[in-house]
């Protein structure tokens, strides 16, 4: 399978977490919102690491590898920005997942419905950026 069609398959994994995430927001659930939201932006961000050839780590964060190669993605793509969503996400995922399990807080009474609105808005934008990577890719290698 070449990058092109790795990186469009972990775009529509990302899509489909982007709508969860919106679902999750609008009945309520601001943790599994959080939650879908990171998973939309690292399934997103793998994606447009595999499409410039970078096999990405197996791992929620890819900041720093995004950072590495920086030089391999156009300067509209933003990869400091990028970088910094995904961490900003990555550390929400597991509190938005188990909640804070030392004061024995639930998942959902940790984050309030703005936070998700804020990590719904950054995956979005992450989605869209990366989704525009593959259609300016795929213009000049076709």
């Amino acid at each position: 399978m070449n990058n092109i069609k790795i990186a469009r398959a972990l775009v529509n994994q990302a899509t489909r977490r982007l709508e969860t995430a919106k679902r999750e927001y609008h009945e309520g659930s601001p943790a599994y919102a959080i939650r879908s939201s990171q998973e939309c932006v690292e399934l997103a961000l793998k994606g447009a690491l595999r499409l410039v050839g970078i096999e990405y780590p197996k791992k929620h964060d890819v900041s720093n590898v995004l950072l590495r190669f920086a030089d391999r993605f156009p300067t509209w793509f933003e990869v400091e920005k990028m970088a910094k969503i995904s961490r900003t996400l990555a550390e929400k995922r597991e509190p938005a997942m188990y909640g804070d399990e030392l004061s024995t807080t639930p998942a959902d009474m940790l984050f309030t419905r703005e936070e998700a609105k804020e990590a719904f808005n950054m995956a979005r934008e992450v989605l869209e950026k990366v989704s525009k990577l593959i259609s300016d890719y795929e213009q000049h290698t076709t």
